[in-house]
């Protein structure tokens, strides 16, 4: 017979491990980070814009499941690095576009071996991390509009 408290065991949490191991990984990010001077918030800003060159807050912050109170000081800092430009759109003023400049194009060149060096500190086979990732997105999926 199970105790009617055992869902509120931490162990019992699907919630847990994945916050677990999402502070783990990000931790692991912080060296590689911290030699192109980048903040983890901050480097997964840049991947969207290295991606998208140009985009406005409300597409990054949907992107990256930010809301633009976060995003703010993140894009102002990458701002003053010389990496982006945010300017108001033309066509709608109530719209901040966000642009990669010359500089941020380059850091990129910095920040290319990053994910292999992650992967290695992270043991998943190829498949396990393709599993992993697909359901992930799966679930992302189901808990957002």
């Amino acid at each position: 017979m199970t105790d009617k408290y055992d869902m509120l065991k931490l162990e019992s949490q699907l919630c847990f491990p994945l916050y677990a191991c999402s502070k783990e990984i990000v931790k692991k990010y912080k060296p590689f980070l911290d030699e192109i001077d980048l903040t983890y918030t901050q480097y997964i800003a840049m991947l969207a814009l290295w991606e998208y060159r140009q985009m406005t807050v409300k597409e990054l912050g949907e992107k990256l499941f930010l809301d633009s109170g976060t995003l703010t000081p993140v894009l102002k800092k990458l701002e003053s690095k010389g990496y982006i430009t945010r300017e108001r759109s033309k066509e709608d003023e109530r719209s901040l576009v966000i642009t990669l400049t010359d500089a941020g194009e380059e850091l990129k060149e910095k920040a290319v071996e990053i994910p292999a060096k992650i992967a290695g500190c992270v043991p998943l086979d190829q498949e396990q991390a393709r599993q992993l990732y697909s359901i992930l997105y799966q679930m992302l999926g189901y808990l957002t509009p």
